[in-house]
């Protein structure tokens, strides 16, 4: 196998994976997840809401987990650690999910969107955006966006600063389609800069007869 076709099937394999965990957690408030190669095998993490129901009783969704993540995706010696997640108002996946259930229970799309926007800026994001895609009001299909503070569309920040979020509403006019994008507090866009004043500023006229050997006017008196 060449090494372009390596990368597409770990690429295709992890976002399986990532359906898969979502289907099977989807009550856990699933937050997403982590693959990282070890020297004893695969460090699988997986981010969720509430762990207690990843693990299961005794321990056994998370072996059915461990047994799938070998047997049906090819992954060798798994092992799966979940973790809480800190604040579910700023994990962009989760905040997706429940956009998308509150479609499902029947809420008006612009006020499920306006709600999840006001939710997570008021737990302190930079900005977030939601897109909400599909048959809103209507026969025909349509899209509406939501935004509010900072979001990067483009560069290298819109990869490892903007966190997204995709999920899917299933309702009787067809599927709509939701998108939640957020900029997490703290995050260090390459555009920020911080002006500080210096603890003890020299005179300019100091600076420039220092560099020439000269006399300020008070030494020369």
């Amino acid at each position: 196998m060449t090494i372009e076709k390596k990368f597409v099937a770990e690429g295709v394999r992890k976002i399986r994976v990532q359906q898969y965990l979502g289907k099977e957690l989807k009550r856990a408030g699933y937050g997403g997840m982590d693959i990282v190669r070890t020297p004893v095998g695969t460090q699988v993490t997986v981010f969720a809401e509430k762990p207690g129901i990843v693990i299961g009783k005794g321990g056994k969704l998370v072996r059915q987990i461990t047994t799938d993540l070998t047997n049906v995706y090819g992954i060798s010696s798994p092992q799966v650690e979940v973790q809480q997640v800190p604040n579910p108002s700023l994990n962009a996946k989760i905040m997706a999910e429940r956009l998308a259930n509150a479609l499902e229970r029947g809420w008006y799309f612009r006020k499920a969107g306006t709600s999840v926007i006001r939710r997570v800026m008021d737990a302190g994001a930079l900005g977030c955006e939601v897109i909400i895609a599909g048959k809103l009001t209507g026969a025909r299909a349509r899209v509406q966006k939501f935004v509010e503070g900072y979001i990067k569309h483009s560069g290298e920040p819109a990869e490892s600063v903007v966190q997204t979020g995709y999920a899917t509403a299933v309702k009787k006019l067809g599927i709509i389609g939701v998108q939640v994008k957020i900029v997490p507090p703290g995050a260090v866009l390459p555009d920020h800069f911080e002006v500080r004043a210096d603890a003890n500023p020299a005179p300019a006229e100091q600076d420039v007869l220092e560099d020439f050997g000269a006399k300020t006017k008070a030494e020369a008196k």
